[in-house]
C-alpha cells in the first residue's frame, strides 16, 4: 500500500491496488490506507466529485459514509471504524478509473499548490471544527442529492478537508470552509425557488 500524501499519490494507489470489474469500498480503503481520517475523507471526497457518483445512491451511500467518518473525528475515536455492510459495497471499477483519468490533466498542479502551512489548523485542536464542518457538507448532500450536479459543493468541501488534512496546509482548509459556505448558499437558493413556486 502505498504512502498516501497529496492527490497524485491517492490516484496512484487507488488504481494500482484495485482490479477486476468491480470494487468494493474495503479496497478503496485499503488502498489508500483505513487508520487515518485525512486520506479516507480525501477519497470520500474525490468519490463525491467522480462519475460513480451517476450510479443511483451512490451520492447518498458517500455522504452517510462521510457522516460515519466525521462522527469518529468529533468524538475523538483515534482510528476510523466502518460497519462491514458498507466495506463490501461494490462499484464498477471502470468508473473509478474514468474518475482517475479526468482528474489526472490537474493532479500535478493541485499537489503543487499543497504545502505545510498554517499545519495548527490541521492539528488535533481544530479536529472537531474540521469533523462539524463535513458532517454538515454531507448532511446538505442529502437534498442537494435531487439537484444536477446539486453535491458538488459539499463533495468538494470533503475533498479539499481531505487534502488540506493529508498534506498539512491550513489554507486548503480555509478553502474548504469557503466551499460549504457556498453549498449552504445553493442549498438557501433552491429552497427559495421551491417555496416561491409553491406560493
Amino acid at each position: 500500500m502505498a504512502t498516501v500524501n497529496n492527490l497524485s499519490s491517492l490516484l496512484h494507489s487507488l488504481e494500482t491496488n484495485t482490479e477486476g470489474d468491480k470494487v468494493t469500498v474495503r479496497a478503496m480503503l485499503n488502498a489508500v490506507g483505513r487508520r487515518s481520517y485525512g486520506p479516507i475523507l480525501l477519497l470520500l471526497g474525490f468519490l463525491a466529485l467522480s462519475p460513480l457518483t451517476i450510479i443511483p445512491g451512490a451520492t447518498w451511500l458517500v455522504a452517510i459514509i462521510t457522516l460515519l467518518i466525521a462522527g469518529q473525528i468529533l468524538i475523538g475515536r483515534p482510528f476510523p471504524w466502518i460497519p462491514s455492510r458498507f466495506l463490501k459495497i461494490e462499484f464498477p471499477r471502470e468508473a473509478l478509473l474514468q474518475g482517475i483519468k479526468l482528474a489526472d490533466p490537474y493532479v500535478c498542479q493541485v499537489d503543487r499548490f499543497l504545502k505545510p502551512r498554517l499545519a495548527v489548523l490541521t492539528s488535533p485542536l481544530f479536529a472537531p471544527f474540521v469533523a462539524l464542518i463535513c458532517i454538515a457538507a454531507a448532511i446538505l448532500t442529502i437534498p442537494l442529492g435531487l439537484v444536477p450536479f446539486g453535491p458538488v459543493l459539499p463533495g468538494l468541501t470533503v475533498f479539499l478537508f481531505g487534502l488540506a488534512l493529508t498534506a498539512r496546509d491550513g489554507f486548503v482548509l480555509i478553502l474548504a470552509a469557503l466551499g460549504l459556505a457556498a453549498a449552504c448558499w445553493l442549498l438557501f437558493r433552491l429552497w427559495a425557488r421551491i417555496s416561491g413556486a409553491f406560493a
